[in-house]
């Protein structure tokens, strides 16, 4: 029941979510990717395990995350430096941009360091089920609640897209919100919520897993 009555409100702040009003430019904002294509390339493409795959991102959610990036809401000390001289208008048309791209899938890459005794058909399958059922005798909730069953999210509601996003990537940025280090969920503390009591194992698994959705 925990598990139905927390997917019923996440539901419901997807419902009441503003669509987002799209007012950068892309082409503008091909001009202003210099400095971003070092580590997510010009097409978006992240040149590292934890630099994430941009191209084909809502333009909601990649204007939020620069532009939160630049106000320390959320702390990423690699950007910082690139995003304080940047005005709105060039963080929309980075965002709009980006946008554009085509997505880039990684494919299902597991981590070399995963200490759990698990073959990788039962860790393919723990990651599944973790992203489209959730873990009711934990509480947690589904993922596809807010990224869709495709894990391709929902770009009006500002919700990301996950699928073929990199493993490393999803890994830290799960275990950041688990240990409140990224805090930029907003006042509902969704993410937070979600991951509150994902085991280590569930959190590898899922990552996993959504790497490897196309």
């Amino acid at each position: 029941m925990k598990l139905s009555l927390y997917s019923l409100f996440i539901l419901a702040i997807m419902a009441a979510a503003p669509l987002w009003a799209q007012t950068g430019d892309a082409e503008a904002g091909q001009g202003k990717v210099a400095l971003c294509a070092a580590c997510h390339g010009s097409d978006g493409k992240g040149i590292l395990p934890l630099y994430p795959n941009i191209g084909g991102q809502g333009e909601a959610y990649l204007y939020k995350q620069i532009s939160e990036i630049k106000a320390g809401i959320r702390v990423v000390p690699e950007m910082a430096p690139f995003t304080a001289a940047l005005s709105d208008q060039d963080m929309m048309d980075i965002a709009a941009y980006y946008s554009t791209q085509p997505r880039q899938l990684e494919g299902s890459q597991p981590l070399e360091s995963v200490p759990f005794a698990l073959n990788s058909e039962d860790f393919l399958v723990l990651g599944e089920l973790v992203f489209r059922s959730g873990n009711l005798e934990n509480g947690v909730p589904a993922c596809t609640g807010c990224h869709s069953p495709s894990g391709k999210g929902n770009f009006p509601a500002g919700y990301p897209a996950l699928s073929g996003q990199k493993t490393a990537y999803l890994v830290k940025q799960l275990t950041d919100f688990q240990n409140n280090i990224r805090t930029n969920d907003g006042e509902t503390r969704i993410m937070r919520g979600v991951v509150a009591r994902m085991t280590a194992l569930e959190i590898e698994a899922v990552a996993n897993f959504i790497s490897g959705l196309n």
